[in-house]
């Protein structure tokens, strides 16, 4: 199941943030949104799950318009994890993360055996098996954050929408997380994450899509988008993308 943007654009507001961007994404790839705090990555990924609806333009899910997809069906492909998920104080991690079985089984229907399994399994991948039973208003930042991923990843999606998955994690829970990232990627999903971290982008995703001011203005295989005067036109850095011993990225200062 791939997913496919189409000449989208989109405003908040008065203000357009979004001009008629492209990219796609297919099972077993992780495409990776960078680009500059303000360059539109959020509301692209917004306009992916329906919080957000394009001005022009249209995202397909597996050839179908998603803006015309009952939301019903779009939560049983599409799994979602957000920058600042919810605290939903008065749940556990454990029932929290359940929600995101409601789409197979709906509201009111009792979980099953099957469906606990599924949650701790999600738990475990990343990391939160021990805290299953903590109230997740108890929770750090970081934690409720992997709370969000565990919850959209309950789903048993086939692609997956992480926005800056990251964010608030200490160094050993972001490779924890993308590791599984790239684990579930190569289990066949599909998956765009937006991500801040340049570093993290180069070593995990397979594909990038740079924005700029609202603008794709480079995609293509990670190693080939990001050359030397990409990352300083866009980014202002001086910095070499480097392929062996592993896709890495040499930081040397300012442009």
């Amino acid at each position: 199941m791939s997913l496919s943007v189409r000449g989208v654009s989109a405003s908040l507001g008065k203000r357009e943030v979004l001009y008629g961007i492209d990219f796609e994404v297919r099972p077993g790839d992780v495409l990776g949104l960078v680009g500059p705090n303000g360059s539109g990555k959020t509301t692209a990924l917004r306009c992916c799950y329906r919080a957000l609806t394009p001005t022009a333009g249209t995202v397909f899910v597996d050839g179908v318009d998603a803006h015309a997809t009952a939301r019903s069906e779009l939560a049983r492909a599409v799994g979602v994890g957000t920058q600042e998920p919810e605290a939903s104080a008065g749940l556990t991690v454990r029932e929290s993360v359940a929600l995101g079985r409601v789409p197979h089984r709906g509201w009111f229907d009792r979980p099953t055996t099957a469906d606990g399994d599924i949650v701790m399994d999600c738990l475990a991948r990343v990391d939160l098996d021990d805290l299953a039973d903590r109230d997740v208003g108890a929770l750090s930042g970081g934690e409720r954050q992997r709370v969000a991923i565990a919850r959209a990843l309950a789903q048993q999606p086939r692609i997956l929408l992480l926005d800056e998955p990251t964010n608030h994690l200490d160094l050993r829970h972001q490779l924890i997380v993308m590791n599984a990232v790239r684990d579930l990627a190569a289990d066949g999903l599909a998956i765009v994450v937006t991500v801040h971290d340049l570093r993290l982008a180069v070593e995990y995703c397979t594909s990038l899509a740079v924005l700029d001011a609202g603008r794709v203005v480079a995609s293509g295989a990670t190693a080939d988008v990001l050359d030397d005067r990409l990352l300083a036109d866009v980014f202002g850095i001086r910095a070499t993308v480097r392929a062996n011993p592993r896709p890495s990225i040499d930081i040397h200062g300012l442009a």
